[in-house]
């Protein structure tokens, strides 16, 4: 879709009442979708879903970029705290069972915020993992909630010309080596030899959090 198209899709859902959202990971390819939607309507919530894992870079960068762009921005927290996130061995759940960590810091959380509203503003792209690339413009999920994904015909170079052309910031670990920025203790430097996502669960059967496939009905 390109801008146009997205600001009439949102505007239209806007005309027939429903409640907005979207989320946010707050990395460099995040920032286009913040951007359009900022000037379509400030008022829509932004939610940061914190894990309390997040790079300390990550936080300030989601402060800078809302403010730039004013944001409403929102928060999600898990209701375990993470210092009860251990396993039977006492071990920290992101060492043993990474899905359940995200499934509680992630998913759950989420899900209220599902309740509230009518359509989430979702960013995946196609060209990002093989479970995004079967997706379609609009899913469903959880509550009746339509997931719309407006950027999910858009690719790499799109949202580095789009990022270039209004002058965008990059979070700041891009320049350090790292490309798809997560939880600090599941995301390693990019290698060249990698598709865009893998460093993310490195050495783990694992290429989703868990929003992409726990929040999706098929």
């Amino acid at each position: 879709m390109n801008v146009d198209d997205i600001r009439k899709q949102i505007e239209g859902y806007q005309a027939k009442g429903l409640k907005l959202f979207t989320t946010s990971s707050f990395q460099s390819h995040s920032i286009p979708l913040l951007h359009i939607l900022s000037t379509i309507d400030r008022n829509i919530p932004v939610y940061f879903i914190n894990t309390g894992y997040h790079f300390p870079e990550t936080v300030a960068f989601k402060d800078q970029v809302a403010e730039m762009l004013g944001l409403n921005m929102r928060e999600t927290v898990a209701s375990v705290p993470r210092m009860m996130q251990k396993d039977e061995q006492g071990r920290l759940l992101f060492t043993s069972d990474p899905d359940y960590c995200c499934h509680l810091n992630k998913v759950q959380p989420l899900d209220p915020v599902l309740a509230e509203h009518d359509v989430w503003i979702n960013g995946v792209r196609a060209d990002q993992s093989a479970v995004r690339k079967e997706f379609k413009l609009e899913e469903k999920a959880p509550h009746g909630v339509i997931r719309f994904h407006p950027m999910l015909d858009w690719n790499s170079k799109m949202i580095y010309l789009y990022a270039k052309e209004h002058n965008l910031p990059k979070h700041p670990l891009e320049e350090k080596g790292y490309l798809s920025i997560g939880c600090e203790p599941c995301t390693r430097k990019y290698d060249p030899e990698w598709n865009e996502r893998e460093g993310r669960w490195f050495g783990l059967k694992k290429t989703e959090c868990g929003l992409n496939t726990e929040l999706v009905k098929k």
